[in-house]
């Protein structure tokens, strides 16, 4: 059994295929998968594929590097939150690194985004996923002064995509959050963070692939999906020293104790 933990089954390059990529999954073994939302105005084609399909769920957010779209507010993600199949408050943090001619504190819209995203999901108890590329500080940092420290009362979630160093994912780790690897870390210049892996307890560990981006070895360069997480779990059985049927197991296991709604929502 594999679930995976980050995708984005509503993009077009996999919501027109949707049948196939079922298909792939159930023979990869890949039962679940999380469609993450990117925008406001794609909630409802995410929400919808949750309704559709008994193996995936839905998550509610506006991505960071998403400008010129609809401004969340708490009272509305709180709203959309409560949703049947709703499982997680994102994707959503800081993304410093197409900045272009802006600097750092011209993104400040960026990190109210985020407390915007933090606050609804303390005020729903609901998981946080968290997105962070070139601004690892700034993310740890808004979260320490939103409350987040680890507490039963914190909204926790998990860093998607991990690509930062051993001392942000030692940070991540402290402050409760989970950490999600993807394709990424099939690459052979990912060394790094493979060298990440090992650092992250077993009971706090979760795979994705982010698809339709960062297919693993042997497809980089391809589109990916679902069917192809088993791929993720085999590099981590490599590194840990296990086997790919029990890394799947056990971040599915994790799975479910993150997003325990998925439970309620079956």
């Amino acid at each position: 059994m594999f679930t995976d933990s980050h995708c984005h089954l509503s993009f077009p390059e996999l919501s027109q295929s949707i049948d196939t990529i079922q298909t792939a999954m159930a023979q990869a073994q890949v039962e679940r998968a999380l469609c993450v939302c990117t925008t406001l105005e794609a909630f409802p084609q995410v929400h919808a594929l949750a309704q559709r399909f008994g193996n995936i769920w839905a998550s509610v957010g506006v991505h960071p590097d998403n400008e010129e779209v609809c401004e969340p507010t708490v009272p509305e993600l709180s709203r959309l939150g409560t949703l049947p199949r709703v499982v997680a408050i994102g994707e959503t943090g800081l993304d410093y690194y197409r900045l272009g001619e802006r600097t750092v504190q011209d993104m400040e819209w960026q990190r109210e985004r985020f407390r915007t995203h933090i606050r609804a999901a303390r005020s729903l108890h609901m998981p946080l996923i968290i997105h962070t590329r070139s601004a690892s500080a700034d993310t740890l940092g808004i979260l320490r002064e939103e409350g987040e420290c680890g507490s039963h009362s914190c909204a926790g979630g998990v860093f998607h995509c991990f690509t930062e160093s051993r001392e942000v994912a030692r940070q991540a780790l402290d402050l409760g959050f989970y950490i999600s690897f993807s394709g990424i870390l099939t690459f052979k210049s990912a060394q790094d963070i493979r060298d990440v892996v090992a650092l992250v307890p077993l009971d706090r560990l979760l795979i994705e692939t982010d698809s339709p981006y960062l297919a693993p070895v042997p497809f980089r360069g391809k589109q990916n999906s679902p069917a192809l997480v088993p791929y993720v779990a085999q590099k981590i059985a490599e590194l840990i020293g296990s086997d790919a049927q029990a890394v799947g197991e056990l971040t599915s296991r994790n799975f479910d104790r993150l997003f325990a709604k998925v439970k309620a929502d079956v």
